[in-house]
């Protein structure tokens, strides 16, 4: 049986350290988004993009994102169990920035002139011309450091049209496939 050595002298990396090893590691692009229907029509929409969006199992169907701690979104899926995640091609790249930037426009300016559906089962913003999106419940929030990672089910996944390319995040950027 293996045992570990003590935690507490173990070095830790740095910030730095760790953003620049990982930035290394392409990843896909989405845009996670959620309604809380007692804000309202449209006021009650959230959205960011993400990076850190994995699938978890096949059966049950489960994913994780992992969202800022007393982010807006944490806000909105600490209130609300549902949610839905837009997964972006290279000609969304626009879009992607507008939603990660510190400082935006608030999500109500934000969604006004991006063209979305409403999922039929979470009522939350669907990128319309996005490669794929799915429509996920809450099963489980697990506190990690300063982000909550938010483990949903899969209540429905969509293809809408033909493969797209993806939009990627690889060392700081946005990138397309070569």
């Amino acid at each position: 049986m293996y045992t570990s050595p003590q935690h507490a002298a173990a070095p830790v990396a740095s910030p730095d350290e760790f953003r620049a090893a990982l930035s290394q590691l392409a990843s896909g692009v989405a845009l996670v988004t959620a309604h809380d229907p007692e804000e309202g029509a449209e006021g009650g929409d959230a959205g960011m993009t993400a990076t850190s969006f994995l699938s978890v199992s096949l059966e049950p169907p489960l994913v994780l994102i992992s969202v800022r701690e007393d982010s807006r979104m944490d806000e909105i899926l600490g209130r609300v169990d549902s949610w839905a995640v837009s997964l972006l091609g290279e000609e969304q790249r626009a879009l992607a920035s507008r939603f990660a930037m510190k400082g935006r426009l608030s999500d109500r300016l934000l969604f006004a002139d991006t063209p979305h559906t409403r999922g039929p089962h979470t009522g939350a913003p669907l990128v319309e011309g996005a490669l794929a999106t799915v429509e996920c419940r809450t099963e489980q929030r697990i506190p990690a450091g300063d982000h909550v990672l938010v483990l949903g089910r899969v209540l429905e996944a969509r293809v809408p049209g033909p493969a797209d390319r993806p939009l990627l995040y690889f060392r700081g950027g946005y990138r397309q496939l070569g």
